[in-house]
Formats: C-alpha cells, sequence, structure tokens
C-alpha cells in the first residue's frame, strides 16, 4: 500500500463490497460520506441469467439496501415481497430454485431490456439507482460477464449461484476461479484513481472481493491508495454465508480475522476486526481496530462506518 497523498478532512471513498454484509456497511458509509463523494464498487461474479432474464444478486441488494427498500430479515430482496409469479412457474414446472419476487422481477426485467439493446451494465446500474432515490455512484465491478465458479472437491465445477443456492453451499471447496471478462470498466479504474481512501466491506473475501481485486490492474491501482477492509469473520464464525466453512477447505486454517489478512495481505494497510479478535497472533503488525462490527441497526452501520474512516485517516498518516 502507498497513499499517493495526504487524507482530506472529507476524503473520497470507494467501497469494495459484495451482497448482505457489504450492503449494510455501505448504507452506513452512505449515512456519513456526501453522496458526491462515495462510490460502491460491486461484485458481478454471481451475476447469471436466469429464466431468460439478467440477474444480478449483489448489484441488487446494494441498491435495495441503499434504497431503504430491502428485506432486512432475509438480508437481501425487497421488503413486503410477494411470490405470484414464482408460484406460477412452479406450477408449470419451470426452475424455482432461485426465487425472484414479484417486484424485484421488475429489477430484472429493465436491466434485461437495457442489456438487449446495447446498453451497458454501468449505464442500467446508473439509471436504476437514480430511479430508487440512491444518491451515491454505484458501480458494477465490469460491463461484460465475469463468472465465479467454484471448484467443488467432489462434482467438479459448478457456477456460484448453483453451488450456493441450488446446492445451499453444502459441496466442500478445493478452489474458486472466474471465466469471462478480466478488464474492469473504464469507470471502475477511473474512480479509484481518483479516490483518497478505499473500504472493503464484510464480504467474503474469495467470492465477492476477489472477482473485484483480480480484475486487470486493479490490484494496482488498490496499491496506490490506503485500504481498510472489515473482518466478516466473528469469534471464528461468518455472520452470514460459508466463509467460515471456505477457509479451512481452501487453506486448512481455522476461520478468523488473520486468515483474512493473510488472504488480503500487503493490500491492506489495517484491519477493522470484532472485539476480542484482535488478540490472535497472526494478525502480527498489521494495524487492527477492534469493536463491534455486527450491523444490527442502522444505527450500528453508522458508527461502524465512522470507526472505519476514522481508522483509515489513522493509519495513513
Amino acid at each position: 500500500m502507498t497513499p499517493a497523498r495526504p487524507i482530506p478532512t472529507a476524503p473520497k471513498v470507494v467501497a469494495l463490497s459484495g451482497g448482505v454484509g457489504g450492503a449494510r456497511f455501505l448504507d452506513g458509509l452512505a449515512r456519513v460520506v456526501p453522496p458526491a463523494s462515495l462510490t460502491a464498487i460491486v461484485n458481478t461474479g454471481d451475476d447469471f441469467v436466469h429464466l431468460g432474464l439478467a440477474v444480478a444478486p449483489d448489484l441488487d441488494t446494494v441498491m435495495y439496501t441503499l434504497a431503504g427498500l430491502g428485506d432486512a430479515a432475509r438480508g437481501w430482496g425487497l421488503a413486503g415481497e410477494t411470490w405470484s409469479a414464482m408460484d406460477m412457474v412452479r406450477r408449470y414446472g419451470g426452475p424455482d430454485w432461485f426465487s425472484l419476487g414479484d417486484r424485484d422481477l421488475a429489477t430484472h426485467l429493465v436491466r434485461s431490456a437495457a442489456l438487449a439493446e446495447g446498453e451497458t451494465l454501468t449505464a442500467v446500474t446508473s439509471r436504476l439507482c437514480r430511479a430508487l432515490g440512491i444518491a451515491c455512484r454505484v458501480l458494477p465491478m465490469c460491463d461484460a460477464p465475469r463468472r465465479t465458479m467454484i471448484e467443488a472437491v467432489e462434482g467438479g465445477a459448478l457456477p456460484f449461484q448453483q453451488w450456493f443456492v441450488a446446492r445451499r453451499a453444502e459441496p466442500a471447496v478445493r478452489a474458486v476461479r472466474f471465466e469471462g471478462a478480466t478488464a474492469p470498466s473504464a469507470a471502475v479504474v477511473a474512480a479509484i484513481d481518483a479516490c483518497d481512501v478505499v473500504l472493503v466491506g464484510p464480504s467474503n473475501p474469495y467470492v465477492s472481493i476477489d472477482p473485484i481485486v483480480t480484475l486487470d490492474g486493479v490490484r494496482a491501482a488498490l496499491a496506490r491508495r490506503p485500504v481498510i477492509a472489515v473482518s466478516p469473520i466473528v469469534g471464528g464464525h461468518a455472520i452470514k454465508g460459508p466463509l467460515a466453512t471456505m477457509i479451512p477447505e481452501l487453506t486448512g486454517e481455522p476461520a478468523s480475522a488473520a486468515a483474512i489478512a493473510r488472504h488480503y495481505g500487503d493490500l491492506l494497510a489495517g484491519l477493522v476486526v470484532e472485539r476480542g479478535d484482535e488478540a490472535h497472533p497472526g494478525l502480527g503488525a498489521l494495524p487492527v481496530h477492534a469493536t463491534s462490527t455486527i450491523m444490527a441497526s442502522p444505527d450500528d452501520r453508522t458508527r461502524l462506518a465512522r470507526e472505519a474512516l476514522a481508522f483509515v485517516r489513522a493509519v495513513a498518516r
């Protein structure tokens, strides 16, 4: 990490995000960072075509959360959603393993039509965000498909949603790889180059953040800025998702904040961890800020965002 310039009092912030945890952290940032100074770069490795529609699960979770429309209990989808369309899909014998709510379908219909007419994913995402009243900038990591593939110990390679949703993340993981586009959008590179700090939300590093960081030139661009990550591991457990089992499957070590730090390596200027996790000897000399990282309420999101911003200023001096 090589900060290119001192961090101003009101920094321009880029946040890297996956789905639920990253979206909640972004919501906190949106409450404390002026909209013109906040850009979210969101994983699209989970994107896939379902029932002929272009579905972008992490983008949708981020949009719905920032718009105040998300289902807080599930963490994904829209609050007050109904499922009549999927009931009919099921009746027709169609694929119902991935549920699309009735109002959620509108997002996929508009996105799919725009993409079919030649609009980029970046452009249609911007249009959807404006319609939802989202003031900050939300960027998909790239405009062309880049699929996250799970190499299972048994059964071979599975597209992420097939592994995560259809198979309930049960097949043990041997490796994670990516297929398709390797170039980020020009807007992504420009946003990183223009920002003062980069914050990585508490998202799964293997399937939510690596798809972004491994795009051509992105890690090098990030290395020119101070990068702080929020650990998605709390006391050896993941708040949501399969990360706590993926870490030992992929690395042979227990799930911990130290495992997150080792994965990101020299990209990090510091790590925000759950209080109590800072004592792990594997964290070494990496600057660590210990706090409550569980975002059970909007106030928790705001507090964590403020603490992360204060921490990145402290470590980047």
